[in-house]
């Protein structure tokens, strides 16, 4: 289940309470993100293009073999270009890569501002950020499409629930929200 959208538009967020839900119900899961991925296995890599691509790539290929080892695989990544969000898919195979397009306005994710790294980037204190001197792509047919400003980050949960268990991810003894 790949997450993918601006810093600050509650990627991380749904992940993590997807991930609760998804363990409550008995499945293995692994959460790969930004802040557990760059401190070890991408510490090598800054913010070029060329570093993102990488780093997409390794993410990639560690998801494979996690979904090969039967676990379900939240992935947590700006993930700026389609052209690797292509290739995830294609590496992944059929029917194993859901695309979830956390939709954020760049003014919203700027009031956000978890981080404070858009702040740094307006000042020139940080290169390379995604929405402010480095492009994003938002996907053109995302599976899941959560508009952050219209749903609560359960409701979104709650959709990437239905999507699973309409793919067969999921049985119909899986757990209501509580």
């Amino acid at each position: 289940i790949w997450f993918t959208g601006l810093s600050g538009s509650g990627k991380s967020t749904i992940a993590n309470l997807l991930e609760r839900r998804l363990v409550l119900s008995g499945r293995h899961t692994y959460l790969l993100d930004g802040d557990n991925v760059r401190h070890g296995l991408n510490r090598d890599l800054g913010f070029t293009d060329a570093d993102r691509v990488e780093n997409i790539r390794r993410v990639t290929e560690v998801s494979k073999l996690m979904v090969d080892a039967g676990l379900i695989v939240l992935v947590s990544f700006i993930s700026p270009f389609r052209a690797e969000r292509a290739m995830a898919r294609d590496t992944l195979g059929e029917g194993e890569f859901i695309e979830v397009f956390v939709d954020t306005p760049l003014e919203e994710a700027e009031r956000r501002d978890p981080k404070g790294l858009y702040r740094k980037a307006r000042e020139g204190r940080l290169k390379h950020f995604t929405g402010i001197d480095s492009p994003y792509e938002p996907p053109e047919a995302p599976e899941i499409h959560i508009r952050t400003l219209d749903q609560t980050p359960e409701e979104a949960v709650e959709l990437v629930i239905a999507t699973l268990r309409r793919r067969g991810k999921l049985t119909s003894s899986y757990p209501a929200a509580s």
